[in-house]
């Protein structure tokens, strides 16, 4: 776990896997960064790597991920993603593990180390309930914990799933994130899964085919907001 990295709570995600890229991602990207100021929601954007600086340049609030890395040194290793090169592109974080770009569970204990290395923190996700227990015996900084199968459907994960999730994380290492996810499709499933006992909420695949991508953004970062407010209010 990089324990030079801080996110405040609640938290957002978006990661727009390849559907955006370009003048396209980073208007959304500057959209996002306005969104965070507006409702104080720390947002994560994980983006193609060819996309890192650009928007990292043109971006203050906003925590820039990579989307994958390898956990190769420098040297030898054509055709793979470079630790030290993403930090040194403006990302302050990768995600590993995602269900389009598996990895073994050495290969995430290797890409934790390294990324821990180079100053990068580290969003893993993990399927099962089983899968979370492992992972979260690395210590990455977050862990998404979201059933394949729900991944694109706009079904949200069920409060069972949630509730087994965050108690397993949080048994393991406290200081880990967890972030129960998966089939997020509107305001309502963020507000809903916040008021579960997630810290954050995320969504891929609804925001970047809506036909206003910002607009339904702003939704659903809105419904974080509410439930998290709802939950501390006066505490």
């Amino acid at each position: 776990m990089y324990r030079g990295y801080k996110i405040k709570e609640p938290f957002f995600e978006y990661g727009p896997k390849c559907y955006m890229y370009g003048d396209t991602l980073l208007e959304i990207a500057k959209g996002l960064d306005r969104l965070s100021e507006k409702y104080d929601v720390d947002i994560i954007l994980d983006v193609p790597d060819t996309e890192i600086k650009n928007i990292a340049d043109h971006t203050k609030n906003i925590h820039v991920y990579s989307q994958h890395m390898d956990s190769l040194p420098v040297g030898r290793g054509m055709g793979r993603t470079l630790p030290e090169a993403l930090k040194a592109a403006g990302a302050v974080g990768v995600m590993l593990n995602h269900a389009e770009h598996k990895l073994t569970l050495p290969e995430i204990a290797e890409a934790i180390k390294r990324a821990d290395e180079v100053g990068l923190a580290t969003i893993v996700c993990a399927d099962s309930v089983e899968e979370v227990e492992a992972v979260a015996r690395l210590s990455p900084n977050i862990l998404v914990a979201e059933p394949t199968e729900l991944i694109g459907t706009g079904r949200p994960a069920g409060r069972e799933y949630v509730d087994s999730v965050i108690r397993c994380i949080r048994e393991i290492n406290p200081e880990i994130k967890p972030f129960p996810s998966a089939g997020i499709s509107k305001g309502e499933d963020c507000y809903n899964i916040v008021k579960a006992g997630s810290p954050a909420s995320g969504c891929s695949s609804a925001i970047a085919k809506a036909e206003n991508p910002l607009r339904l953004a702003e939704e659903m970062i809105a419904s974080v907001r509410r439930a998290w407010d709802e939950i501390h209010q006066g505490a």
